[in-house]
C-alpha cells in the first residue's frame, strides 16, 4: 500500500489518495480466484478445476478484480489512515478511481475525522453543594411504605363498597340495548376511585353490597379511543360478588421487630434518617458533578460532524433493544405498543445523545490537555469487572473490546474526577 497523497477539503473532512500495487493486487486476486473456483464452471473441465488463465479468457481479464478488491481494499485503507493518523468518527466513503493489471488499483478515500476540540477554564469551577435536610415527614413516608408491604387485605362483609375498596365484579356493557366489544368482564377486581373505568362508573358501585345485582348508567368520553362508543351512553350490568379492604398495622414496636432488623420504632427511625441523609448527600454530589460536567461542555468549542450525533443516537437505540430482549420484546414490537415509529423514538433520545457526544469529546481533550493515562493495573481490574459481570473470562470480553478502548474509558473517568478535584465547591 502506498499513501499517495492526504488532502483536508473540509472542516473534519479529509481525503486519501491509495494505491495497491500491481504485485499486491495480483495476489488479491489470486485469492479471489481461489475462493471461487469451486463454483465456476467452464467446457471441458470439471467444476472447479478450471484454470484461472482459461477463465479469465472466456469470462475476461477482470472477472475476479471486485472480489479481490473486496478481499483487500478494507486492510490497505485501515493502514492508510493509520499512517495518515486519522482519528475516523464513521466508516469512510471509498470510491476506486482505477484497476490496472500492471499498475494495481488506485483509490479515493474520504473520511470524517474526530473534530478540533478546545476546553478553557475547567478548573476552579465554583458550584455549591445543597443537601437537602431529611425532615420528619420523610421519616413517616417510609414508615408508610412500611405498613404497605405488611398490609392485610380482609373480606367486608358488614357494610357497603366505599371508595378504596377492592370489589370483585361481572359487568357487561351495552350500547342501545347491544351489548357492545370489549365491554364484558368475569371475577374483574377493581379499587374504586383508581380511575380505572371511564368517569362515574366506579363512584356508582359505591354504596352497594355483596351480592347485588344493579346497572350503572354512564356516558363515554367525547375522546374515547373506541369511535363507537365516544360521548354514547351506556348501560353496565353489574353483579358485585365480593368487596375487601387493605387493613395497615400499626406502626409500633411489634411491627418493627417482626418485619425488620431492628427491635423498636425509635431505632428503625433512626436507621431511617441515617440513610436518607446519606441518599441525599449522594444526590448533591451527583448533582455537583453535573452542573461541573455542563460547565465543561459550555466552555468547549468544536465544530461537531452530524455522524457523530446520529451514530450515538443509533447506539442508544440499539441499547434500548438490548434491554428489551430479556422482557421477550422485540424492537418491533415495542414500537407497535407505544405506537411510535422508529424516527420517533430516534428523536426523544436526540438531545441526550448530543450532550453525551459533547462531553465524551471534551473530556477526552482534558485527557490530552492534563496528560491523563490508565494504569496496566487499572485495564486489567476494569477488564476483569467487565467479565465477572457478564459471567465470561476475560479472553472472551478483549474479543469484544480493546484494552485501549477500555484504557480511555478509565482515562475520561479520571478526567470527572479531575474536574471535581479541580472545582470550588462551596
Amino acid at each position: 500500500m502506498s499513501l499517495k497523497s492526504t488532502n483536508k477539503v473540509d472542516t473534519n473532512k479529509v481525503e486519501l489518495e491509495i494505491e495497491i500495487g500491481a504485485e499486491a493486487f495480483e495476489q488479491a486476486v489470486q485469492q479471489a480466484y481461489l475462493k471461487a473456483k469451486s463454483k465456476i464452471q467452464v467446457p471441458g473441465f470439471r467444476k472447479g478445476k478450471a484454470p484461472r488463465k482459461l477463465i479469465e479468457k472466456e469470462y475476461g481479464e477482470g472477472f475476479f478484480y471486485e472480489d479481490a478488491i473486496n478481499l483487500i481494499y478494507a486492510g490497505e485503507v485501515d493502514a492508510a489512515v493509520k499512517e495518515a493518523g486519522l482519528e475516523l468518527v464513521t466508516r469512510p466513503d471509498v470510491e476506486i478511481t482505477s484497476v490496472d493489471k500492471a499498475k494495481g488499483v488506485e483509490m479515493k478515500v474520504t473520511c470524517t475525522t474526530k473534530p478540533e476540540v478546545k476546553v478553557e477554564n475547567y478548573t476552579g469551577i465554583k458550584v455549591e453543594k445543597t443537601v437537602k435536610p431529611v425532615e420528619d415527614e420523610d421519616i413517616e413516608r417510609e414508615i408508610k411504605k412500611l405498613t404497605e408491604k405488611n398490609v392485610r387485605i380482609v373480606t367486608v362483609d358488614d357494610r357497603a363498597a366505599e371508595l378504596g375498596d377492592t370489589v370483585t365484579i361481572d359487568f357487561e356493557g351495552f350500547k342501545d340495548d347491544v351489548a357492545f366489544e370489549g365491554g364484558k368482564g368475569e371475577d374483574f377486581d377493581l379499587e374504586l376511585g383508581s380511575g380505572q373505568f371511564i368517569p362515574g362508573f366506579e363512584d356508582a358501585i359505591v354504596g352497594h353490597s355483596t351480592g347485588e345485582k344493579f346497572d350503572i348508567n354512564v356516558t363515554f368520553p367525547e375522546q374515547y379511543q373506541v369511535a363507537d362508543l365516544a360521548g354514547a351512553p351506556a348501560v353496565f350490568k353489574i353483579n358485585l360478588k365480593a368487596i375487601t379492604k387493605k387493613e395497615y398495622p400499626e406502626a409500633d414496636d411489634e411491627l418493627v421487630s417482626e418485619t425488620t432488623d431492628f427491635d423498636t420504632l425509635e431505632e428503625f427511625k433512626a436507621d431511617t434518617r441515617k440513610k436518607l441523609e446519606e441518599q441525599n448527600d449522594k444526590a448533591a454530589d451527583q448533582a455537583v458533578e453535573t452542573y461541573l460536567l455542563d460547565k465543561v461542555v459550555e466552555n468547549m468549542t468544536a465544530e461537531i460532524p452530524e455522524v457523530m450525533y446520529e451514530n450515538r443516537t443509533n447506539e442508544m437505540v440499539n441499547e434500548l433493544s438490548m434491554r428489551l430482549r430479556p422482557q421477550g420484546i422485540s424492537l418491533e414490537m415495542y414500537l407497535q405498543y407505544t405506537g411510535q415509529t422508529i424516527d420517533q423514538v430516534k428523536k426523544t433520545y436526540r438531545e441526550q445523545a448530543e450532550k453525551q457526544v459533547k462531553l465524551r469529546l471534551a473530556l477526552e481533550q482534558i485527557v490530552k490537555n492534563e496528560g491523563i493515562e490508565a494504569t496496566a493495573e487499572e485495564i486489567e481490574s476494569e477488564i476483569n469487572t467487565i467479565a465477572q459481570n457478564n459471567n465470561i473470562t476475560a479472553d472472551e470480553v478483549r474479543k469484544y473490546v480493546s484494552d485501549a478502548d477500555v484504557g480511555k474509558d478509565i482515562a475520561v473517568g479520571k478526567a470527572v474526577e479531575f474536574v471535581k478535584e479541580k472545582a470550588v465547591i462551596e
